[in-house]
């Protein structure tokens, strides 16, 4: 078979196609020279040489090549690991802007670099055993869609799995199951909207590679963070995959969850790919040029820099990597509509040099950058690197996942000791944390569970993980969960036992909801989902982490319904400044200030309340008239006011309602002891009202 091969355009990289034919160019700049590989459907292989190249991009017109084409690159040029260097034209690649892939890899000894046996190059040909990549159509009909540019205090967000959210549920078809499609149907949406949530922010949906030694025990990457392309929507994801077809079933996922006014935002593992150490494969940059792409050890640079745990670190110190990084999110934007991400061990990111910087060149390029600065951008500020853990230094523009929010609120509801103070600033917003840089409380992403780590069922249900089935005689996952299981591990069917777990999941969700900052909720959390102790279900793909859509706790699903709505509905829990203290101005009464921390006895809490070590639980004073924001039509936000209180002592307290300059009477919204509303009764000012034990009271008074 013969092509005719034009001229083609060095830029854009990647298989664009025209409706005439497709231009593919490949950025190599130690290559010496270039075969594009076309794979008919029998597998027969075509190699083309690529006849241009300009400023080491090597590229090619071919006219008549059409969406669905299946192809790859073979890279000629220096072998010298010891140097660096990885060339092996006997390996296929896949293209790094490949926007659609096809197959997975086998994991035969061909797909390796290197052989294990004779401890030599390996120059067994991959092809057979690799993934295509894939010619995609790029039109797609968006109809209407416009982001819902939700701001983010207005935000609730979602940790979803594609596959565990939608694989169980009764009224998404089979077919559907497990697949972008199933979340875009009526009944996945109507569960979100019902539950409040803004937007949905999905775990990795890039291409990415199932782990040998994972398949060899008979299990799988669930959680996916194994990265091999980062233009092309995961395809065990799509019900349909012939010809690219996972592009069009994301982009019609997105365009049903924007016309339901859920935002989607996507996490992203740029940090590293699946291609592993120097004894991992080739299946990719590797291959193309590995320097470029890769962090390598100076002075022995047939080793990987490691900060991430998988084996290599993108190289984010060379323009190509971070060309690819922000070509890629500016994809994810401009063509698939994405409304923003979530960026996976992101100390890595910003490691240009050995140190965690926070001004190296990949936040500069984000912050100049006119499409990718106006997303949501969230950080996981942490990294197993040195200096690693950043909760709270990453520059403007950027939120976080908030983990010391996730570890105070875990302390005090489990009744350690000394948490009180720590727990008042998270609650606020973490102005500790954020302030300085200038950020404002929606930097702060609060969690309480989230994909790694117990699910909330489990958090007070076990002391101890249960990971047995993980492989790894439970040595794998974090040991230390600041978990508590109410006095029984695991299942038990002892009644007070299990009023109190429940009592506890409702103390976590309430207080998320009524946090300053933006709550993050873990699928499945509102239904009572467990995994049965395992803390780390990475390798789960399985009942263990799906959701049980046949075993939902309705009572805690109406109780979260309830609370997000609470938070809806009043901007007092949604501010958008952090609290001062300072007295405010009001229509009638005199000024009192925004907060106000109070005991039991109804006094502001002074030093020595603060510094009672013992001390499990406080109340506090919100002002509806402190909010200092205007809405939409530059009108002044006023609001009710608010008093919270939070009992983690194993025994009921009496609280004395703040006195009348605060607010005359105060009628009770929410009682985590209780299962739903309440009854609507006035409780006067100076009145005491009485806190159950491991319990959060909630009351208000309006204007």
């Amino acid at each position: 078979m013969t092509f005719q091969v034009w001229p083609g355009t060095a830029y854009p990289l990647g298989a664009t196609y025209d409706g005439t034919g497709t231009n593919f160019a490949l950025f190599s700049e130690v290559a010496e020279k270039v075969e594009l590989c076309l794979f008919d459907e029998a597998g027969t292989e075509t190699r083309i040489r690529l006849p241009e190249m300009d400023a080491y991009v090597w590229h090619a017109f071919l006219p008549g090549i059409q969406p669905g084409q299946r192809y790859g690159f073979r890279v000629h040029g220096p072998y010298d690991p010891l140097q660096g260097q990885r060339c092996n034209p006997n390996k296929l690649l896949l293209d790094p802007y490949a926007k659609a892939i096809d197959g997975q890899v086998d994991w035969a000894p061909a797909v390796f670099g290197y052989d294990f046996k004779t401890k030599e190059r390996n120059d067994e040909d991959s092809a057979a055993h690799m993934p295509k990549s894939v010619v995609t159509n790029p039109y797609f009909d968006w109809g209407v869609d416009r982001p819902p540019r939700i701001p983010y205090h207005k935000t609730v967000i979602y940790e979803a799995h594609v596959k565990g959210l939608t694989m169980t549920h009764p009224r998404v078809p089979e077919e559907l199951r497990g697949t972008y499609a199933g979340i875009a149907h009526p009944a996945v949406i109507d569960h979100l909207t019902e539950l409040g949530v803004t937007a949905i922010e999905l775990m990795p949906v890039h291409q990415f590679v199932q782990d040998d030694t994972l398949e060899q025990k008979g299990l799988r990457n669930y959680w996916g963070y194994n990265t091999i392309g980062f233009f092309a929507p995961h395809n065990e994801y799509a019900s349909n995959t012939d010809n690219g077809m996972q592009v069009a079933e994301f982009k019609g996922m997105v365009r049903t969850l924007h016309e339901a006014g859920i935002e989607v935002i996507l996490d992203v593992v740029y940090n590293h790919t699946a291609e592993g150490n120097h004894l991992g494969p080739t299946l990719s940059f590797k291959g193309i040029d590995n320097q470029a792409y890769y962090r390598l050890v100076e002075g022995d640079e047939q080793y990987y820099m490691d900060t991430t745990g998988t084996g290599n670190s993108l190289n984010v110190r060379t323009p190509q990597s971070l060309q690819l990084i922000m070509d890629s999110l500016r994809y994810w934007i401009t063509e698939m509509h994405v409304d923003g991400f979530r960026f996976d061990l992101a100390s890595t990111l910003a490691r240009q040099f050995h140190e965690v910087d926070r001004l190296s060149a990949f936040f500069d390029l984000v912050h100049q950058d006119p499409i990718v600065s106006q997303v949501k951008l969230i950080a996981e500020p942490w990294d197993i690197g040195d200096g690693g853990y950043q909760v709270g230094n990453f520059p403007a523009l950027w939120t976080e996942w908030n983990g010391k929010y996730r570890d105070t609120v875990r302390d005090f509801w489990r009744g350690e000791p000394a948490t009180v103070g720590e727990f008042a600033s998270r609650l606020t917003g973490s102005a500790d944390l954020y302030q300085h840089s200038g950020r404002r409380p929606v930097a702060s992403i609060n969690f309480v569970t989230a994909h790694d780590g117990f699910t909330l069922n489990d958090l007070v249900s076990y002391n101890e993980k249960h990971n047995e089935a993980n492989g790894e005689d439970n040595n794998d996952g974090e040991s230390h969960n600041r978990s508590w299981n109410g006095g029984v591990e695991g299942r038990t069917d002892d009644p007070e036992v299990l009023a109190l777990r429940a009592q506890q999941r409702r103390n976590f969700i309430a207080t998320l909801m009524l946090s300053q900052g933006v709550p993050m909720l873990l699928h499945g959390d509102e239904l009572g989902r467990s995994q049965g102790g395992n803390n780390n279900g990475y390798c789960q793909d399985s009942p263990i982490t799906w959701i049980n859509w046949d075993a939902v706790d309705e009572g805690l699903l109406e109780f979260t319904k309830l609370v997000t709505k609470i938070r809806t509905d009043h901007p007092t829990f949604r501010r958008r400044r952090f609290f001062h203290g300072r007295p405010v101005r009001r229509e009638a009464g005199a000024p009192v200030p925004d907060i106000a921390w109070l005991n039991p006895d109804g006094e502001q809490m002074d030093e020595d309340d603060w510094d009672n070590d013992h001390a499990k639980s406080v109340a506090v004073y919100l002002n509806g008239h402190g909010i200092r924001s205007t809405d939409e039509r530059g009108e002044d936000v006023v609001d009710d006011c608010f008093y919270l209180v939070f009992n983690a002592y194993h025994e009921p307290i009496d609280f004395v309602l703040p006195s009348a300059e605060f607010a005359a009477a105060w009628t009770v919204v929410l009682d985590t002891a209780d299962f739903g509303p309440v009854d609507a009764v006035q409780v006067q000012a100076g009145e005491k009202v009485t806190v159950a034990g491991r319990a959060m009271l909630v009351l208000s008074s309006a204007p």
